[in-house]
């Protein structure tokens, strides 16, 4: 896993341009941060990851995976560190976009990151649930730059799937 020094500040970039004056494709804006989109995780019960109504796609729960295996369990304030919460988000983010690029084709089409639900495994009396969830957040804002500010809700749960610290749900506005 990368750690978050890799991952560039909030805002620093997002369809920048190419030196003559053109706008970057996503595709090469997250190939110039070095950032690897994962091949699309698979379901593991029974839901479809993801379903489009017109311009809108709603992704079910992704969790912070990679080759269907969580890459860190537990509770944020009791198991895990806030970094550790925040590259939970950032791979569970990444996961996503893995989901969106899967359905359709590239994340060129992506017009908007509409709203994102988090859910953050936390222990009692911690409360830090939206710095945990600025992971996936600060990363969108990263890549798509104003078009991946978006509206949100961070809570806390008691228990998430296979005890990831983490789940985030999108809806993504596409062309």
């Amino acid at each position: 896993m990368e750690t978050r020094s890799g991952w560039g500040e909030p805002g620093q970039v997002g369809k920048e341009t190419d030196g003559t004056g053109h706008q970057m494709s996503y595709d090469a804006i997250i190939e110039q941060l070095g950032i690897v989109i994962p091949a699309s995780p698979t379901p593991v019960a029974n839901y479809v990851p993801v379903v489009r109504v017109g311009d809108l796609l709603f992704l079910s729960g992704v969790l912070p995976s990679r080759d269907g295996q969580l890459i860190m369990t537990g509770k944020l304030g009791v198991d895990l560190s806030l970094d550790q919460g925040i590259d939970a988000a950032k791979a569970a983010a990444l996961n996503a976009l893995a989901i969106v690029k899967s359905e359709v084709g590239s994340l060129d089409r992506v017009k908007r990151i509409v709203k994102m639900v988090g859910h953050i495994a936390s222990a009692p009396g911690f409360t830090d649930q939206p710095q945990v969830l600025n992971g996936a957040s600060d990363l969108f804002v990263q890549i798509f730059g104003e078009a991946g500010r978006h509206a949100r809700v961070a809570v806390g749960a008691a228990e998430l799937p296979r005890r990831a610290p983490v789940e985030i749900e999108l809806i993504v506005q596409v062309a």
